[in-house]
């Protein structure tokens, strides 16, 4: 799945799981967490590998030497955020060598103060040296960073290539045409957050192919193997991590779905319309709507369910979508061990309540 989707994004958000969780869960079902865990880091195989594509991202790694053109540019400009304190870079090199892989704690704290933004001399360095690839993070324990360094965390054949930027930026980019399956140039540089001028120097060589998509404005490109292939018909109901490739860009989402989609986590509480985590109901290839879901206990709570106005309109839409609500509401549960579901409010208010009662009395039994 990781190399289908080329990278997952990391969030420090966990409501029903971390996005990074959601994101296999969505498309291959109740997969246990410690399983999904596993298959990225590979309990120290380092199967994968943590850093900045469209944000904080797991990648495969095989994709380590893509990635150079990044590491090159941080290194041309000589520092990222902050500046390097003089010395600081040598002494989590000797540690790593003799003690990692290390966290930051473990390396000398990450917090100078309580500000989020004043990091420790040892954050500011080995962040530095994550940037321009001198360390790996190679795993999350208790969300916290587990650096090691690239000479013994990446396989030696993958350490060696640097490839040019442009090839570097070819392959992204026609990674970023496969998943995504067609798309603007404004998708395809989104995606592992390229410039749009970069795609144009490339997408020549990317074997992507012009396309034109009705109510589309935009040029567009194809996958090559997408167009080949039937379309299949067959589709998932599910809930979707905000920070799920399908809805991360938010035009595209807008386009493709006529799906307005916003994360409130960051939204004061009085200003949300949708709720703190309002994940994306996915259901027959359409977004029907979203749940914002809590959880007390071993009960999943919907604490707003908002539909789609389209997909309450007549009678036969709203019980197909409650039916869908339903389902994907107790799937969610079992993955996650709870074992009663309560639905708090319904959006928009006329809404059947026993609609949504009884697919929930169906999909449980």
């Amino acid at each position: 799945m990781l190399k289908r989707l080329g990278a997952v994004q990391l969030d420090t958000i966990s409501v029903l799981a971390r996005s990074h969780e959601l994101v296999p869960y969505a498309r291959l079902g109740a997969v246990g967490r410690k399983a999904i865990e596993a298959a990225y880091w590979g309990n120290g195989s380092y199967g994968a590998f943590e850093y900045w594509a469209h944000a904080a991202s797991v990648l495969p790694m095989t994709d380590w030497p893509l990635f150079t053109f990044r590491r090159r540019a941080y290194r041309n400009r000589g520092w990222r955020w902050h500046r390097v304190p003089e010395g600081v870079c040598d002494e989590i090199r000797a540690r790593l060598r003799s003690d990692g892989p290390l966290t930051t704690k473990e390396l000398g704290g990450a917090k100078a103060s309580s500000e989020w933004w004043d990091w420790s001399d040892h954050k500011i360095g080995i962040e530095w040296l994550l940037d321009v690839g001198e360390v790996v993070c190679v795993e999350r324990v208790g969300w916290r960073r587990v650096y090691d360094l690239a000479e013994r965390a990446v396989p030696g054949g993958l350490l060696g290539q640097e490839p040019d930027d442009d090839a570097c930026l070819t392959a992204l980019v026609a990674r970023a045409g496969k998943a995504l399956g067609v798309a603007t140039r404004g998708d395809l540089a989104d995606y592992y957050r390229v410039r749009q001028d970069q795609v144009d120097r490339v997408i020549g060589a990317t074997g992507l192919v012009p396309a034109a998509v009705e109510g589309w404005a935009q040029k567009a490109w194809a996958d090559p193997d997408a167009l080949a292939t039937p379309a299949r018909g067959r589709h998932v109901t599910t809930l979707l991590s905000p920070f799920d490739s399908l809805v991360w860009d938010r035009a595209r989402a807008s386009r493709v779905f006529g799906f307005d989609h916003r994360l409130e986590a960051y939204v004061p509480k009085a200003k949300r319309v949708h709720g703190y985590f309002a994940m994306p109901l996915l259901s027959g290839g359409r977004l029907l709507g979203r749940v914002d879901p809590a959880r007390d206990g071993r009960t999943l709570i919907a604490r707003q369910v908002s539909f789609e106005p389209w997909a309450v309109r007549t009678a036969a839409r709203a019980e197909a979508s409650a039916t869908a609500l339903g389902t994907a509401l107790e799937r969610a549960a079992a993955w996650v061990g709870c074992d009663a579901i309560r639905v708090e409010r319904i959006v928009p208010d006329g809404v059947d309540r026993a609609l949504v009662d009884a697919a929930l009395k169906n999909a449980a039994s």
